[in-house]
């Protein structure tokens, strides 16, 4: 009886605790189309995390054609390779963007509309978040 006096406190601690720390559920935008990305995006920020101290400054522009293209320019920051331009192939299954992992290539990644607000834009893909604005 002495132990479980003792244990309690704990216990409650515990249950307390847990729920503060859960994952919150991230908020998923779905598409229907593409009408609601078409057009240039600047993409001025790439993450692994949602944390803000993670995010590293890019310079890239997403044009999303009509198509099924993305016509994506680079342009490295540190002016070692200038500019790069490429097409990456998309659609929207299942109300997410399925893109190119890399051009030419037979892999396809999906990516969550995290925040569509005006000419605000956050996607998730599997391993990077990309904040950007529309042009």
């Amino acid at each position: 009886m002495n132990k479980i006096i003792k244990l309690l406190p704990l216990l409650v601690i515990v249950c307390i605790a847990f729920p503060a720390n859960a994952k919150k559920q991230e908020t998923t935008i779905a598409l229907e189309d593409n009408s609601q990305i078409l057009g240039k995006w600047k993409i001025y920020a790439e993450s692994p995390t949602k944390k803000k101290r993670d995010r590293k400054e890019v310079n890239i522009q997403w044009d999303f054609k009509n198509n099924g293209i993305i016509h994506a320019v680079a342009t490295d920051t540190r002016g070692r390779t200038g500019q790069t331009s490429i097409n990456i192939k998309y659609s929207i299954k299942n109300g997410m963007l399925n893109k190119q992992l890399t051009p030419g290539s037979q892999r396809m990644e999906d990516c969550k509309v995290t925040k569509l607000d005006g000419k605000d834009m956050t996607l998730h893909c599997k391993f990077l978040y990309f904040y950007m604005k529309k042009i």
